[in-house]
């Protein structure tokens, strides 16, 4: 879905939706009713006020009903008045009661702000008194005429008047005029007029994304505005007229201060004169004037009517823009079709013909319906619609199309939106199944797609859509049900092997509640599904949990949404069990974290890429930090540091060979530096997505329908042209081009040297902002698809964002005055800060007959050691050849996590012909900073750090075997490392 249209374009900073959060600051919170017992209990009608009109509050859904107190005697009114904070003052009139209006003086005269209501019983005698009384006092009086709902009418018509100025010109809040100087005719209209505005409201909720959203938008339902003669009325319209819905008004009232017999009808002349097409309601108790407004074409209603509320109701529905959007055949008036919200209107404007739609766009009758529905900010536009500028009607039918696509859009951005499978539809972003926790990965990409919303500098990047990727989140009460209506707890928490725990889940059943709304989310889905975990406890600032759990992604089978579904439920189930193989258990006791207290919630994001061939993938993927703790000068560590591949993240965070950058200056790349280099040093593979729906089935392994491809299949899939450069057969010089030949190497200089496309600028907006937005060094996740449509944007998503926690905090360690000769490790690059004291375990790789070939026979023998002293609660030193948990085991041992979890500090030396890059870009690299592991890096083959191998040669082993020995010291190992400056050592067991 791609906003192509020029002059959208041009007004998207209009399209955001309006802020409901500031509108209704001024509400009544305490109501004073001053009456005698009979009143009050006539009033309240044999039960309290409060109830009835909490009652009449919840019918209507709306919020903050006021509280009644009530005072029977003068005296005790201005008590209450000087004690407590009241809002609204309503007194009842006794037609015996001449104090009434004088107490009200009295009232003004101390409190001048507060607005007096006299409510009164209808009556002849009442009308006569009314009359020979001066009224300055009191801002409104109402006819008592048995409904409770006339309390409700009084209280929002004042609050109308408090806040209409503000949340007009605010958000362009819609107003109503009411033009009517009969008590007993207003006090019988307004309740009316309300109840239909209030259901009117209701109707446009709908418009919210989630329930706090949803009463947000009643917030912009429109105002009444009561006025008793003509002038008042003049002024209101003059006021109110770029935001009026219409104007209902009496016929015979005061005009220059006498009674005009026909003031409504001078009224509706004038707003004709200025406004053709503005809807107009004359009423009057003479019959008489109805063949007079058929003329002035405005509409008629007869005060003595049987039938004059479901009459009122029937113009305001018809005439005010309210309920369903009908579009009419302007020859006879009849129906062609109708749109009952925005979505569907969207969908109309290409169905109904071209005489239809000018009828209605020429008399901005859609521009008052979406006012009408709180919907301004696109109501403006649509009064605003340059057609002037449009070749034809079909121009002007895609402007509309796209308006609408991108309101949506922005709407929905930076919202955590309740998943209702009757409207959803691609233009929600992120939205939630369940009332539970979202879980750690999930509030980030909420997070981020808040941010992107807040940032107007991450929207301004042409040619270019920062985004998220479209995401359903399972909230963790479908977990906890899933647990114990299929009695799943004892059996997961057992010692059982991930293969017998897999297939129980699978076998188990999804809560039922859950499957109509997967449906509806792969109907809408184009690409293939990522089923990710968002446990409580991941990429939280305090629990690192990066890549402990599965991930699954499903492809996407048109046609076959049975098997789709199948293969849906499967891979949430298998994500659900992962938290309960034998490596998540090990973790959790590594993080002293109780398993059973682990709460699962899932992501379900379409993946970023294109289809090539059988397989899907995106044109790169990357991580990025905020800090970089093996800065080149001139990089700083402030400068950040990036990581990018061809194809899914996955060869990234599993420790394959990236590009590695500053975006600070994208174009210094150290393995570029010469032909040589970049022949060895850069990517040979990527994984892809298989497409084949039979790949996927339930498997331990995650990586079950991944490929390893080359990057001959890249070029097959014509996926190189950005990223790629040839090494020249003829010079051996890297040349860009693609008819040059040669071999093909993964350099991505057209987008780092040449700015195709913006990445160095936008990873630099992206981590400078959310570093400061969470107070914390970051690390992102993202991928980038540039194959994209003609005239397209292309896409850069966001798929994660997480604190790397502990960088700077500790004490600074005084590295710089030890002698090298004192230590086993000294390193120039050192992660980490302070000093540990407490370790008496050394375990390292021996080197002699070093062979990488058989680097995988390490892990069991690592695994068993470190397991040992996971169950004693105690650490050790790690040192070993090559990177750490590398997936390719000819960079380094490929160990997972909690293979070496009880390490406190890691360190990956080089060889003389065993030269390899440090672990950054990936999980197990953000494990390592996140649990404070101290982590060196050591070339001392080229002097960079050194490495006293002949002093622990020297050293008895607790246990040695081919490959590994193991050193347990009487006296502790000392390591300092300072952060600031990237210095570490391990000192010799003893030295301080």
């Amino acid at each position: 879905m791609h906003i192509n249209h020029p002059a959208v374009e041009k007004l998207k900073h209009l399209l955001n939706d309006a802020s409901f959060n500031n509108l209704m600051k001024n509400r009544i919170y305490h109501v004073l009713l001053i009456s005698s017992r009979y009143d009050a209990f006539i009033l309240e009608d044999d039960g309290r006020i409060d109830e009835q009109i909490f009652n009449e509050y919840v019918s209507l859904n709306l919020r903050y009903p006021p509280q009644f107190i009530q005072a029977n005697t003068q005296e005790e009114a201005m008590k209450i008045l000087k004690e407590g904070q009241i809002d609204l003052i309503i007194t009842m009139l006794n037609p015996e009661d001449s104090d009434t209006f004088t107490f009200a003086e009295e009232i003004k005269k101390s409190y001048p702000e507060k607005p007096i209501v006299v409510l009164t019983p209808f009556s002849r005698d009442v009308s006569i008194k009314l009359a020979g009384q001066d009224l300055n006092s009191i801002d409104y009086v109402f006819s008592w005429l048995g409904d409770s709902s006339i309390l409700l009418a009084i209280i929002k018509l004042i609050e109308d008047k408090m806040n209409v100025e503000y949340d007009v010109e605010e958000v362009g809040v819609q107003v109503i005029i009411l033009v009517e100087d009969s008590i007993r005719f207003y006090s019988s209209y307004l309740p009316n007029i309300y109840r239909i505005i209030f259901q009117q409201s209701k109707e446009f909720m709908t418009e919210g994304l989630n329930e706090h959203q949803k009463m947000l938008r009643m917030r912009g339902r429109p105002k009444i505005l009561l006025a008793t003669n003509y002038e008042e009325a003049e002024s209101l319209y003059w006021k109110y007229k770029e935001n009026l819905l219409g104007l209902i008004s009496d016929i015979s009232y005061k005009r220059e201060g006498k009674r005009d017999p026909e003031a409504g009808i001078k009224l509706a002349q004038m707003v004709k004169r200025d406004k053709k097409y503005m809807p107009f309601l004359l009423q009057s108790s003479d019959a008489h004037f109805e063949s007079r407004t058929k003329k002035l074409k405005v509409g008629f209603l007869h005060k003595h009517s049987k039938t004059l509320s479901m009459e009122l109701r029937n113009f305001i529905m018809g005439y005010f823009a309210f309920g369903d959007f009908v579009f009419t055949d302007p020859d006879t008036g009849s129906e062609i079709n109708r749109a009952r919200d925005l979505q569907s209107l969207q969908q109309k404007i290409f169905e109904v013909p071209d005489e239809s739609l000018a009828y209605h766009l020429t008399r901005n009758h859609m521009s008052k319906w979406l006012n009408a529905r709180a919907l301004f900010p696109l109501a403006k536009v649509f009064k605003d619609m340059p057609f002037n500028d449009f070749y034809n009607l079909d121009e002007a039918r895609r402007f509309m199309f796209d308006a609408i696509a991108s309101f949506r859009m922005n709407k929905a951005r930076g919202i955590i939106a309740q998943f209702y499978r009757d409207r959803y539809d691609e233009y929600l972003m992120f939205s939630r199944i369940g009332e539970g926790s979202l879980g750690g990965k999930a509030r980030g990409l909420a997070f981020l797609d808040s941010m992107i919303k807040r940032q107007a500098t991450l929207n301004n990047i042409p040619g270019v859509q920062i985004t998220i990727p479209r995401t359903v989140v399972i909230s963790t009460d479908v977990f906890d049900e899933f647990m114990e209506e299929n009695n799943l707890y004892q059996f997961a928490l057992s010692d059982q092997k991930d293969e017998d725990v897999l297939q129980r889940f699978v076998r188990a059943r999804l809560p039922f509640r859950i499957h109509e709304d997967l449906y509806t989310f792969i109907t809408h889905i184009r690409n293939p599904i990522a089923v990710r975990s968002s446990s409580l406890l991941e990429d939280s600032h305090y629990q690192p949990f990066a890549g402990i759990y599965s991930t699954y992604m499903v492809p996407n089978t048109p046609g076959d949404e049975r098997r789709m579904m199948e293969q849906l439920s499967n891979a949430i189930k298998s994500v659900y069990a992962s938290a309960f193989f034998n490596d998540s258990k090990a973790y959790m006791m590594a993080t002293r974290n109780v398993i059973d207290e682990e709460k699962m919630g899932i992501v379900l994001q379409e993946v970023c890429g294109t289809r090539h061939d059988d397989y899907f993938y995106p044109s790169f993927s990357g991580v990025a930090r905020s800090i970089n703790f093996y800065p080149i000068p001139p990089e700083k560590a402030e400068d950040g540091i990036a990581n990018i591949a061809l194809g899914l993240g996955k060869h990234i965070v599993d420790g394959g060979v990236t590009l590695r950058f500053s975006p600070k200056y994208p174009k210094k790349i150290l393995q570029l530096s010469s032909s040589d280099m970049a022949l060895k040093e850069t990517q040979k593979d990527f994984y892809a997505l298989s497409l084949n729906k039979d790949r996927y089935h339930p498997c331990v392994d995650e990586c079950v329908n991944l490929e390893h491809l080359s990057i001959k299949d890249a070029e097959k899939h014509h996926s190189l042209k950005m990223i790629s450069s040839t090494i020249d057969r003829n010079t051996g010089t890297i040349k860009e081009g693609s008819f040059v030949e040669g071999q093909k190497i993964i350099t991505f200089n057209h987008i780092l040297k040449y700015n195709t496309f913006p990445l160095a600028e936008i990873l630099q907006k992206v981590l400078m902002i959310g570093q400061e937005e969470m107070n914390n060094p970051i690390e992102i996740e993202f991928a980038v698809n540039l194959n994209v449509p003609k005239n397209a944007s292309k896409v850069f998503s966001l798929l994660q964002i997480r604190p790397i926690v502990n960088t700077t905090k500790g004490i600074s360690a005084d590295v710089k005055s030890v002698q090298t000769e004192d230590t086993i490790i000294s390193s120039k690059s050192a992660l980490g800060n302070g000093v540990i004291s407490n370790l008496y375990d050394l375990v390292y790789i021996k080197t002699d007959e070093f062979d990488a070939g058989r680097n995988p026979e390490i892990v069991p023998k690592i695994a068993a050691i470190n397991e040992q002293f996971a169950k004693n609660n105690k650490n050790y030193v790690l040192i070993g050849p090559g990177r750490w948990g590398s997936s390719d085991p000819w960079l380094g041992i490929p160990v997972k996590w909690p293979h070496i979890s009880a390490a406190r500090v890691i360190i990956e030396s080089g060889l003389k012909n065993y030269r390899i890059d440090p672990s950054q870009g990936t999980h197990f690299f953000q494990n390592l900073t996140s649990f404070s592991v101290g982590y060196f890096t050591i070339n001392p083959f080229i002097n960079d750090g050194s490495y006293d191998q002949g002093f622990l040669s020297r050293q008895k082993a607790i246990y040695e075997d081919e490959f590994i020995r193991h050193i347990r010291f009487k006296k502790p190992i000392i390591v300092k490392i300072d952060g600031a400056k990237s210095l570490g050592v391990v000192m010799k067991p003893g030295l301080k």
